[in-house]
């Protein structure tokens, strides 16, 4: 693993590390500082996402849907309550596969840009 990484991303579980250490391993000093400051900013943590999803149990079901760009899904849950509140309480456990899909797919698309500045 590398240890640059972890020392500019240590909120980072082990599986995101280790899919952010293969996207960045060719990667030279400055692109990788740059690439950490992209990805946190556009990042989600999993603590975030299972406390908007706890809020759909007070009324407002699928916030964690609109901060995951799951727009769909969020009009879908904010009208149903949740699927009656069996989809909430579905995510609630799913948390972080949640979580961990979105800052993938935000990790390549950061790759992408990084990429292209060269």
């Amino acid at each position: 693993m590398n240890t640059k990484i972890y020392q500019l991303m240590p909120e980072l579980d082990m599986q995101e590390m280790s899919y952010i250490d293969s996207l960045v391993k060719n990667y030279n000093d400055q692109q990788l500082l740059n690439f950490a400051n992209f990805y946190r900013s556009r990042r989600r943590d999993p603590q975030l996402i299972m406390l908007s999803c706890l809020a759909g149990f007070l009324g407002i079901a699928g916030v964690h849907r609109f901060l995951t760009d799951q727009i769909g899904m969020g009009i879908l849950y904010l009208f149903t309550a949740g699927l009656c509140f069996i989809g909430t309480i579905v995510d609630l456990i799913n948390y972080r596969q949640i979580a961990l899909e979105y800052n993938i797919k935000i990790a390549n698309e950061v790759s992408g840009w990084i990429s292209r500045m060269g």
